[in-house]
């Protein structure tokens, strides 16, 4: 039996991904168990939603903190708990090269959007909605990517494709997507479980086979 993995989740906003992967880990559908919520925004509805589920949380304002103190106390916290994956979902904080090299191949990122399609700094939730619709794709999708340097650059581990259909707004695609990047990241975790690569775990050595992680991340 493959065992859980600990899980910590960076959140900024609703928490409705949070929410899902909860309840597949409380349904044993998914091999996780999550030991902590991050939080960047005071204001975050996500916060409520782990504390409903009994989640440990721990909220962390980035505003007006320098960015490696701060990065340094949400590794600090993340350790403490005993996290092996950090699961970024909804987390618009960009986090800097130490704790990208910290995390490196542990750490992965859901976006809605067949990256590296509609990536990177300014291209998040609605907007990335907006940007397909006013191309006017005629598809649309979710990605989980290894979290580098690069924001949304990193390399994309698992994709999912849906229709853009005629009437679709910012709103239809968002709900659309959102069992999709659901299934993507219980997806990833199970692959994490498994020891799939490229993922590296902390007892690994640098130089095992398999691992790519050593040229995705920036230090």
């Amino acid at each position: 039996m493959v065992r859980p993995v600990p899980v910590g989740i960076l959140v900024s906003g609703e928490g409705t991904t949070l929410q899902a992967l909860a309840e597949l880990a409380t349904a044993g559908a998914v091999p996780a168990r999550i030991v902590l919520v991050v939080a960047d925004r005071p204001a975050a509805p996500a916060i409520d939603r782990a504390r409903r589920l009994h989640l440990p949380v721990v909220v962390r304002p980035s505003r007006g903190v320098a960015p490696d103190r701060w990065a340094a106390d949400v590794t600090e916290q993340l350790e403490a708990h005993g996290a092996e994956l950090v699961i970024f979902a909804g987390f618009l904080a960009i986090l800097p090269p130490p704790w990208v090299a910290r995390w490196r191949g542990r750490a992965v990122n859901v976006h809605p959007s067949l990256l590296p399609k509609y990536g990177g700094r300014g291209m998040y939730g609605r907007h990335v909605h907006e940007a397909v619709l006013a191309a006017g794709d005629r598809e649309t999708g979710a990605s989980v990517h290894l979290v580098t340097g690069d924001v949304d650059g990193g390399p994309v581990l698992l994709q999912e494709r849906i229709p853009v259909r005629a009437g679709d707004t910012p709103d239809t695609l968002r709900e659309r997507l959102r069992p999709v990047e659901v299934r993507l990241l219980a997806e990833t975790i199970r692959r994490f479980a498994d020891g799939t690569p490229p993922f590296r775990y902390p007892d690994r050595d640098a130089s095992a086979p398999g691992r790519r992680a050593g040229r995705d991340a920036r230090a």
